[in-house]
């Protein structure tokens, strides 16, 4: 009898075992274990072998865990029999119940799931052993299971419905916290998988917000209107705004200056520029982030289907799109949003939305419009006057200042948390 309940605390111990494993393997951080194996822990990269084919590990973990289980319940229901009769069935179905949920699922299972990162790694190589021994036995069950379920027109192998993006966001999401940095972080991390959603015309400097130079001018002024501008690339025009005929950067024309002697009767400022380099405003930020690494440039003027110019869009925007704004010494200070005591913000109508919604974590949608005042006047269906008010998607705006058919300001009223 002795060597009989030795039997079934052995057994208790693997379907802990068993339970514990499946918890640890499906529970793990699989960033963290990818982190791992691409610093070379073999048993991290054993992990994620693993759970490619979870089929395989689940079936193999369960067929193990069923079999101690039910072992074990038998050994105790003939021990129970023998000492009390037939009510040492009842005995037997308690005590192994109370056990078998106590021992050997909730106490191996929560300990697993509190240190799922550090117990995968550590019990990879036997539950490998024992997916590689059960193999045949789950093979076999599985291809049972795909004919049942044919039986009723199931599937078993359909895809996954889930999308990858999908995922990554409900993860950021779970990167909870009310904290400036954790905020932050959300915002970047969202604003990475939103690259290959948004089109160079929702991020670039308007063509009437550009600073031009007009190759017709004198070559001091031209030189002058380079040294007041804080921009380092300066597209230039002739005869017509419209018509980019190249883009003088500053640093190549101080070097060409500086190589003249200082004298700019010689400069040929378009014979020293670059080619101007014109994209579609349908352009992708993935896309052209990738073609700026390309081409090593940082700048590209924008054009709408006909070949009219739109505006420029930098590199530096592009990163402004996931970091946040990046201003240096000679930058000037955008005014655009102020926070009013009531809970609302003054915003003018030039701010895009996807601004506003990462700094303070909206939800107005961009698809239609790219800036505030755009989003009004489709929201509205018309231009509106000053002092009227509008409720969309849940927010309040009025309408404080408007330069002819331009909304230039507006007060915005967040719904109530």
């Amino acid at each position: 009898m002795l060597l009989i309940l030795a039997a079934i605390v052995f057994l208790l111990v693997l379907s802990a075992f068993f339970s514990g494993s499946e918890t640890a393997l499906t529970a793990a951080s699989r960033p963290l274990m990818h982190q791992l194996e691409h610093n070379g822990d073999r048993k991290a990269a054993l992990v994620n072998r693993l759970r490619d084919d979870q089929e395989r590990l689940i079936g193999a973990i369960l067929l193990g865990n069923n079999l101690v289980n039910i072992l074990a319940s038998a050994l105790a229901t003939g021990i129970l029999i023998s000492l009390f009769g037939p009510a040492g069935i009842a005995y037997a179905t308690v005590a192994m119940t109370l056990l078998v949920l106590i021992f050997a699922e909730i106490m191996p299972k929560t300990y697993a799931i509190r240190t799922a990162d550090r117990t995968a790694p550590a019990i990879a190589p036997v539950v490998n052993m024992v997916v590689n021994i059960l193999a045949p036995f789950t093979k076999a069950i599985s291809v049972l299971v795909r004919a049942a379920l044919s039986l009723f027109g199931v599937e078993a192998q359909g895809a996954n419905g889930g999308s990858t993006e999908a995922e990554l966001l409900g993860a950021i999401a779970l990167h909870d916290g009310t904290e400036t940095a954790v905020k932050h972080e959300r915002a970047m991390l969202r604003s990475v998988l939103d690259l290959d959603d948004v089109q160079v015309s929702e991020i670039m400097t308007h063509r009437k917000d550009v600073v031009a130079l007009d190759a017709d001018l004198p070559i001091k002024e031209l030189i002058q209107q380079v040294v007041d501008s804080p921009y380092t690339r300066i597209p230039i025009w002739r005869e017509d705004p419209d018509e980019i005929v190249g883009v003088v950067h500053a640093k190549v024309l101080l070097r060409n200056l500086w190589a003249r002697g200082g004298d700019p009767a010689e400069l040929d400022i378009l014979k020293d520029g670059a080619d101007p380099w014109f994209i579609p405003e349908q352009t992708l930020l993935l896309d052209q982030l990738e073609a700026f690494r390309a081409r090593r440039e940082h700048f590209a003027l924008v054009v709408d289907e006909y070949g009219s110019f739109l505006g420029v869009v930098t590199l530096e925007d592009i990163l402004e799109e996931i970091v946040g704004d990046i201003d240096d010494e000679h930058d000037v200070a955008a005014q655009g949003v102020d926070h009013a005591a009531d809970g609302s913000y003054v915003v003018e109508g030039k701010v895009t939305i996807r601004d506003l919604n990462r700094e303070h974590e909206w939800g107005l949608p961009d698809e239609e419009a790219a800036t505030i005042a755009g989003l009004v006047l489709h929201e509205a269906r018309r231009i509106p006057d000053v002092g009227q008010s509008f409720i969309f998607h849940g927010f309040r705006f009025d309408i404080l200042e408007r330069q002819r058919h331009q909304i230039t300001r507006v007060r915005i009223t967040p719904p109530k948390p």
